[in-house]
């Protein structure tokens, strides 16, 4: 069957269940269609639910964060707690204060895993550490001017536990270790490693990283960086924000996925979106990540980023987890690219990771984006391989950059 039979007898059936009598008055009778028409024209293809669930759809980019509870080593700080935002994400995230306090932040975690396992599209989720501001004189956390930090071992413990869930390191290149930290995390999982430039106040183009971006290289291990405005925090660098500072791990031979498409802001009096674009051009280890694309102050962004010819070829999906919800996300928003019925079926769909799905699929996002898998761990799952041995591989590969005595 067609999926446009599909949704001609779903149609006929619907229309038979709700046709009023002839006693009843004739409006009933177009309401009811109206209805039947909404909810079977906008229904997804057979064919198509199949080829997604048959993708094993990874989201590469999903925050956590927490308050310390639970020994997790997390913090935000007084800025960032006093900052309208963080009710907001406290909510988003499927809990609140007191819960937190009762069983750790660690329900942060177990609720995304909760959801993740009840979606009928996405497999797994790549969790994000957020690592915070180095002080250059002492080498150590600023914890004073780091808004929001998500140690590495908790984030590795956490995603250790569930089978849908998988770990996404994040180290300060300012650190004096910062090397021999890469190589520590790699051998417990990583699947990427993980930049927010105007937070953490890192600057991409910054020669003394060279060692950092050639052992990334080494290990194979994606660099996904923030790039275009940052509106998410209480306080922002967004120099730092560049897409053009990241000409520098991209020569060195990083995988980079420049995260959200640098949608947002400008760059010397360019939109930081044109300035990014060029560079696919120039460097075939260049990808960028479709998430937040479908939130409130990104409207229109990723129906014309698939006009450009060769661009899927580069996206790779993501959600920006738990920016999935209203205010900033809604199917209304896209009601232009849409249309009525499929805005309608969307906004009812209660999993977001579904939702997310289904709203990027509508706007045209194809199945290679879905299924797309970059670095080590991407490919060994893309081919089936346990990856026997990769622990002593992240060692061997990155030894060159370790410092003496820890090689």
């Amino acid at each position: 069957m067609l999926p446009s039979e599909g949704r001609g007898r779903r149609f006929e059936s619907c229309q038979a269940r709700h046709t009023p009598d002839a006693a009843r008055p004739a409006r009933r009778l177009w309401l009811a269609s109206l209805f039947c028409l909404l909810q079977s024209a906008a229904a997804p293809g057979v064919a198509e639910l199949q080829e997604l669930q048959a993708a094993h759809v990874i989201d590469w980019h999903v925050h956590v964060a927490g308050l310390g509870y639970g020994d997790s080593g997390n913090f935000i700080n007084d800025a960032m707690r006093d900052n309208i935002r963080f009710a907001f994400y406290v909510r988003w995230m499927g809990v609140d204060i007191e819960s937190l306090q009762r069983h750790g932040d660690q329900l942060v975690v177990q609720r995304i895993h909760e959801q993740v396992a009840a979606s009928r599209l996405v497999d797994a989720a790549v969790l994000l550490a957020l690592d915070g501001v180095i002080d250059a004189d002492s080498g150590q956390l600023d914890r004073h001017r780091t808004q929001v930090y998500v140690p590495n071992r908790y984030v590795a413990e956490q995603a250790a536990r569930y089978d849908n869930l998988l770990f996404g390191a994040s180290i300060n290149p300012d650190r004096p270790d910062a090397v021999a930290r890469l190589i520590e995390v790699c051998r417990q999982g990583a699947w990427l490693m993980k930049w927010l430039p105007p937070i953490m106040h890192i600057d991409p183009a910054n020669p003394r990283y060279i060692p950092f971006y050639d052992t990334l290289a080494r290990l194979d291990l994606p660099l996904l960086v923030h790039v275009g405005r940052e509106d998410a925090f209480a306080d922002a660098d967004n120099s730092l924000a560049d897409p053009h500072r990241l000409h520098l791990p991209l020569q060195r031979g990083v995988t980079v996925i420049a995260a959200h498409l640098a949608t947002g802001g400008h760059s010397a009096g360019e939109a930081n979106f044109q300035r990014l674009l060029p560079m696919f051009q120039d460097y075939p280890n260049l990808y960028a990540d479709i998430s937040a694309l479908t939130l409130i102050n990104k409207r229109g962004y990723l129906a014309r980023a698939l006009e450009i010819p060769g661009l899927q070829q580069r996206l790779i999906y993501g959600t920006d987890w738990p920016l999935q919800y209203w205010p900033v996300a809604s199917p209304w928003y896209h009601l232009r690219y849409l249309g009525l019925g499929r805005a309608w079926r969307l906004a009812r769909v209660e999993n977001a990771w579904d939702r997310d799905v289904g709203v990027k699929q509508a706007l045209g996002v194809p199945l290679q984006v879905f299924q797309r898998r970059l670095g080590r761990r991407g490919r060994q799952m893309q081919a089936g391989s346990a990856g026997a041995g990769d622990r002593m591989q992240c060692v061997q590969q990155g030894a060159e950059h370790l410092p003496d005595g820890l090689q």
